[in-house]
């Protein structure tokens, strides 16, 4: 995921939660946004919690979604893109990552190459 943010020419908060939603791992980039980091984490437990992309839950989170106003469940979750379950060979998630930093777009693109390098 780094390597990607580096490559894209971004600073990113990259963060790690195993199967329980318990952080295991974070990367600062030098000079990434500090409020970043705390949205780096909530993606990678929003899409933990529910075993989906932050993306997907943020279409259903829209009014007269099926998810509407979940964001304010669980301490408050993140409903936009930057946050992926990671799934192990036998398709059973395991953790998820989470990457705050840059557009979402971006921050999507930095989370899947997390996700494609362990997969």
């Amino acid at each position: 995921a780094k390597a990607k943010a580096v490559e894209i020419n971004t600073l990113m908060n990259i963060s790690v939660v195993d199967a329980g939603a318990n952080l295991v791992a974070f990367v600062r980039m030098d000079g990434a946004w500090l409020g970043s980091a705390d949205i780096s984490q909530k993606k990678a437990r929003t899409a933990r919690y529910f075993d989906m992309p932050t993306g997907v839950i943020g279409t259903l989170s829209q009014p007269g979604g099926s998810l509407f106003n979940i964001e304010h469940s669980n301490s408050g979750l993140i409903t936009f893109p930057g946050g992926i379950p990671i799934k192990n060979a036998g398709g059973e998630v395991i953790g998820a990552i989470g990457v705050s930093g840059s557009t979402v777009e971006d921050d999507h693109t930095v989370a899947q190459a997390g996700v494609d390098a362990i997969s």
